[in-house]
Order: C-alpha cells, then structure tokens, then sequence
C-alpha cells in the first residue's frame, strides 16, 4: 500500500490526467506528470511536470526516480515506455495490458478468444488485396488500427469501391467492422486494486454524434443490462489480470452487449462521477494505483452529462452565467487554449434527485448552449 504524501506519476497531460492530479491531491499525495507539450494542462496542476517525449530515456529515469508508481491517462503511451518504467516503479496498468488496447486487431483478437461477443470484423493492410468476405461486413466502419478516437480514423463505407479507397487513404493496417443495428450504447467504468478488491461505478448509456460522445445518463438505470456488464468486465480483468482502471464500452445490439472497445483508464463516460458519486473515476484510479481499499459498489445521484466541444465558442463564448443560472448545473472547463471545432473543451453535469428534473433541465441546458436536441 502506498500512502500519502508519496508522490505518484502520470503519463499524460490531457484532461483526463489533469482529474488525476486533482483526486490525488485530495487523497494527499504530489503527482509528477510526463508529457511533452509545455502547456499541458495536467502538467500545470501537477507538483512538476516534466516536458519531454514519452520515449526519453533521461525523462523517463527522472519520473521513476521521483514517484512511488506511475499509470497514464491515454493508451498510446508507448508499451516499450512501460515496459522499461515496470523495472523500475509499479506500473498500472501493466504495459502487457495496454499493449492489447492499443491496436484494435490484437484487442478485437483478445475479446474473440476470450469468448466475448464483438462485432463481426476483418484486419485489413492497405498493402494487401481486400479479402472476398469483405462484402459480407458491408456497410461497415473501416477503422485505423491505432491511435484513432474521437471519430478520427474511421471512414463510413458501404461497397467494395469505397472500401478500397478509404483503405489506400488510410496507410496504415485498419479493421473492418460491420455496422450493426445499435439499440444502445453502453460503458462500464471498474477498478481492480493489487489486492484483488474491485469497485466499479454504475453502467452509464452513451450518446454519440459525429463519432464524438454527446450524451450519457448515469446511471443508466437497467438492472439486466448492467449485471451482464459486469459479469463481463469482470472476466475481462480476471482474463488480463488486470490492474488500475478499465473502462468498457458497449454495443446493444439484439437485446445482446456487444463489446465495442476497451479503455485502460478513465474515461469521458465517467466524468459524471465527478459530481454524482461519493468515489469518482479518478479517485478510483488513485486508490486502485495505491493499493487503496476500493468501495465495491458506489451509489450515484441521477446525472446527465453534455460535452463542449469548441464549435460552441464559434460565436464567442457561451453565456456561462445563463447556464449557472439553472439549479443542479456543475460547470468544467479544461482549460485548454484554442477552441477548436471537435476539441473537447470542456463538460457539463446535470444532477438533481429525480429524473424528471434532470431531463427537464438538460433540455433546458442544450438550448441555452445550442445544442440540437436530443
């Protein structure tokens, strides 16, 4: 167990990163941040931040060499950076972990073999014919293998021509996945400390739009739903061995979840826990990091979250005194610099007691901010 004042590492300096640093500062402890933008905005929270690339040997001695253990925000951290800090500090989760996360063939690969349903899908090198059971996927969602998010990375396909196209453009190994009839989207944010113990928040429904989150309602309220959920994340870490936060999405597809993707972290799905639970995510982080006990089960206040992304401030910046202005409302601006459009700028919870009060006012909130309703 690790225990505060320690001082705890971060790779990464986005958001996510920044929350980190705020819960491990309420716990007691000082956190080092590793990233390689000077203004970084987890960086500007932290106690120091180191600015170098991930792969810098001499950053890479100075964050062991000042922290207790270290975990990262995003999974494009390279897995040969963990690998080399696990000799040095505890590393959660480990980079055998994040490796499978970070390219969607050996995760999708994972999920098969561990007999979780996913979605039918092909790999795909643009070097490479496209394969004759291609046109069974189609229409599908051709997406690059790493390092797309966001909506970025993928293209819409519908025949074997556009496939082609789409693939060549791309430049890189790419999956294919058939698209499916969703009748919802779900997430399932757990932990697993070193101990073993396991604390997980409520499943949570998520809208998109564009490929980007929009919408999600915590909890999502649906007993059947989140019980297979579990049972599935659960196998999942046991499978791994997992250790820190994992965050899974889901698929509803036939009254059946699908796992779409895994998130060895927090995620953007969580942040209504910032304001709706007595443990959020990042809290969840901290405590599995540190060997902390972990509450198995959290209850949450009825939540909506809407992001901000920078295509609000097309006009000039939103009437955040209107907005406060609604009971319930909980405001949070990264603090990033130029608000571009699709850049996630920031988020906004709705809680309140009941349901029909939250919805009423996340109305009430998309209006105000223009958000086309939902």
């Amino acid at each position: 167990m690790i225990l505060p004042p320690a001082t705890l590492g971060m790779l990464g300096g986005g958001q996510l990163g920044r929350y980190f640093v705020m819960a491990a500062h309420r716990l007691g402890y000082k956190v080092v941040v590793l990233d390689p933008d000077p203004a970084s905005i987890a960086g500007a929270a932290a106690d120091h931040h180191i600015v170098a690339p991930y792969d810098d040997p001499t950053a890479l001695h100075e964050l062991a060499s000042h922290c207790e253990a270290i975990s990262c925000e995003f999974e494009n951290v390279p897995a040969a950076t963990l690998a080399l800090l696990e000799k040095q500090k505890p590393v959660r989760p480990a980079a055998s972990t994040v490796r499978i996360c970070q390219d969607r063939r050996e995760e999708k690969a994972f999920l098969r073999g561990a007999n979780i349903r996913v979605a039918p899908y092909l790999a795909l090198l643009p070097e490479e014919p496209i394969p004759a059971q291609a046109s069974e996927l189609l229409p599908a969602i051709l997406k690059t293998a790493r390092e797309g998010y966001d909506g970025k990375g993928q293209w819409q396909v519908s025949n074997l021509d556009e496939l082609a196209t789409a693939l060549a453009g791309s430049g890189v190994p790419c999956v294919l996945e058939k698209r499916l009839a969703l009748e919802g989207e779900f997430a399932l944010t757990l932990a697993r400390s070193p101990s073993g113990a396991i604390g997980a928040l409520p499943l949570v429904q998520n809208w998109h739009s564009g490929g980007i989150l929009d919408q999600t309602r915590s909890p999502a309220n649906v007993p059947a739903l989140e019980a297979d959920a579990r049972r599935i994340a659960e196998q999942l870490i046991a499978t791994l061995d997992y250790v820190g936060v994992l965050t899974v999405e889901f698929f509803l597809v036939a009254g059946k979840l699908l796992v779409n993707e895994l998130a060895p972290r927090p995620h953007n799905s969580g942040h209504p826990s910032l304001d709706n639970a007595a443990c959020s995510q990042f809290e969840l982080q901290v405590r599995a990091l540190c060997d902390l006990p972990l509450p198995a089960r959290i209850a949450v206040r009825p939540a909506m979250l809407l992001n901000l992304m920078g295509d609000l401030w097309q006009a000039g910046t939103p009437d955040w005194a209107a907005l406060l202005a609604l009971p319930g409302v909980h405001l949070h601006l990264y603090g990033k610099g130029e608000p571009r459009p699709g850049r996630k700028m920031g988020h906004v919870t709705i809680t309140a007691a009941d349901w029909p009060t939250v919805e009423e006012r996340c109305h009430q909130a998309r209006q105000l901010l223009g958000l086309a309703p939902r």
